[in-house]
C-alpha cells in the first residue's frame, strides 16, 4: 500500500516537481529591528499581469498560494500610522496609478477560498494605506518582495512585471524591545 501511495504521489500528484510559485522570504535586520516577509512568487510567463491576471481594484493575496505574512519585532510607523509588533497577513488592491496595502492581524492558512476569492477579512485590518505605483523600465519576471535601505529610509518594496511599489517603514520612536 505504501508503494502504491508513493507511485500515485510521484506520477499523479507530481510531488517532486518544483512549485510554479516557489516560497521565498525577505528579511532585514537593522540594529535590533527584525522584519520578515514570507510569500510565494508567481511568474509572469508572458502573461499580462496587472489589470488582467491580477485585476485592478480587487483585493489580491499579494503573491500566490498561502497568504503572505509580515512580521516585526518592534512597533512601526507606516505612512504615519502605528503598526504594533507582531505577525500580520499582507493584502493589496492594485490600481492603475496606486495600490492600497493592508496589514491584517488575522492569520489565514491559504490566500483564497475554493472559489478563488481572497480570504481577507477587512475587520482585522490593523492599517490600510495607499502608495503610488511606479513604472519600471525592465520587466521583473517573478513577483518580488524586498526591503530597501540603501538611502537610510527603509522601504518594503514589491515588484512584478513593470510595476514597483514602495511602503515607507520606520521604527516607532517609543518602541521597546
Amino acid at each position: 500500500m505504501a508503494l502504491g501511495l508513493l507511485i500515485y504521489s510521484v506520477f499523479v500528484e507530481n510531488i517532486f516537481s518544483p512549485r510554479l510559485s516557489p516560497k521565498d522570504t525577505a528579511k532585514i535586520t537593522l540594529n535590533d529591528l527584525n522584519l520578515k516577509v514570507e510569500y510565494n512568487r508567481p511568474s509572469k510567463r508572458e502573461r499580462e499581469v496587472f489589470g488582467a491576471l491580477v485585476p485592478y481594484n480587487e483585493v489580491w493575496r499579494t503573491g500566490a498560494n498561502e497568504a503572505t505574512t509580515f512580521e516585526t519585532n518592534k512597533d512601526l510607523m507606516i505612512d504615519g500610522m502605528l503598526l504594533r509588533k507582531g505577525k500580520y497577513t499582507l493584502w493589496t488592491v492594485p490600481m492603475e496609478n496606486s495600490w492600497k496595502v493592508m496589514f491584517n492581524s488575522k492569520q489565514y492558512e491559504w490566500g483564497v477560498n475554493e472559489k478563488m476569492e481572497p480570504m481577507w477579512d477587512p475587520n482585522y485590518d490593523a492599517i490600510e494605506l495607499e502608495v503610488p505605483k511606479q513604472e519600471l523600465d525592465e520587466t521583473v519576471e517573478k513577483f518580488t518582495i524586498a526591503f530597501d535601505n540603501k538611502t537610510g529610509n527603509l522601504k518594503l518594496t514589491m515588484a512584478w512585471d513593470q510595476t514597483l511599489i514602495e511602503i515607507p517603514v520606520q521604527v516607532h520612536p517609543n518602541s521597546g524591545s
